[in-house]
């Protein structure tokens, strides 16, 4: 389909972003970039905000681009509302949006389809933390289970340090667990449609990707291509799009994965409304096999033209 009769086709787009999540302040400056873009494609698109508009509002528009991070915009909450407006959507549907926002039930349903995930225990206010590290080993990450961005988490060198951990992703999210820090190199690998783009390596310069590495320096190194052989890299492309469907996720995306020193690669989280910052990894991969930022966003839009369901994808 060319771009052009996609654009003729799209309608009345509504670009929602923004929001009330943890991560408004990144879906802003995401949200606007891809309306910019959408529009300088002649796409007839506006910018819908959740936290400034009556959500139901959202039925004057054609389909919905959703460029919401974090809470009520990638849980399956603003797709159930989109599923029972009709409106369709671009992204995952309500139960994987669910799913790939809880860290700790995608790695369940990772473990039960036997795909490589860190170990891992939930956390609470009387976990025997000491018990803990030993159980795990140290370093441990501690993460709240449905925040973004690395919001909350830390990485964790000494028992000691894990309670006080423990207490500041408790107060993100009532569910916080830890998992075994993998040793090695870090990659990500995006994916459009049924296709995995070219595997990055992120190299930050502090202790591990975190908020500050993604949105904030500009000394995190992003390696592309990513130094692994033509048969390790699609090994990992595999993988991800395998951890990607098993979660039920569709559109477009992004997995997280860590390879050892033995060079196992491990699956850390799914993503399923990714940045689209300038600091972004899936510009980056699209960039890498000639897909500008214009036509990323107009062809993850146009995939809301065959889904077979009045929401997203099927």
């Amino acid at each position: 389909m060319s771009m052009l009769v996609n654009n003729k086709q799209l309608g009345h787009v509504a670009v929602m972003f923004g929001g009330t999540a943890n991560e408004r302040s990144i879906s802003l400056v995401s949200g606007a970039a891809v309306l910019k873009a959408l529009q300088a494609a002649g796409v007839d698109a506006h910018a819908f905000d959740p936290a400034e508009r009556d959500i139901v509002e959202i039925q004057g528009y054609d389909r919905a681009f959703i460029v919401l991070h974090g809470r009520g915009g990638e849980d399956g909450v603003v797709q159930g509302v989109l599923e029972q407006f009709q409106v369709p959507y671009t992204g995952s549907g309500v139960m994987a949006s669910a799913i790939g926002m809880d860290k700790a039930r995608t790695k369940l349903l990772w473990m039960g389809a036997g795909l490589p995930t860190p170990a891992w225990k939930r956390l609470s206010s009387d976990t025997d933390f000491a018990a803990l590290a030993q159980e795990l080993g140290l370093p441990l990450m501690i993460k709240p289970v449905r925040e973004g961005s690395s919001i909350g988490m830390a990485k964790v060198h000494r028992a000691e340090d894990l309670a006080a951990a423990y207490q500041v992703a408790a107060e993100h999210d009532a569910e916080v667990i830890a998992e075994a820090f993998i040793q090695g190199a870090e990659y990500t690998v995006s994916i459009l449609g049924d296709r995995a783009l070219p595997v990055i390596r992120m190299i930050p310069a502090n202790d591990f990707y975190d908020f500050e590495a993604k949105y904030q320096r500009d000394d995190t190194q992003y390696q592309i291509p990513c130094g692994l052989s033509a048969e390790e890299e699609s090994a990992v492309q595999g993988l991800a799009l395998q951890a990607f469907k098993e979660v039920g996720c569709s559109g477009w995306g992004r997995v997280d994965v860590m390879r050892d020193s033995k060079g196992q690669f491990w699956l850390l989280e799914v993503n399923t409304v990714p940045g689209m910052t300038d600091h972004s990894l899936v510009p980056m991969a699209a960039a890498a096999v000639g897909i500008d930022f214009s036509q990323l966003v107009v062809t993850i839009l146009a995939q809301t033209l065959s889904q077979n369901n009045a929401g997203g994808q099927a």
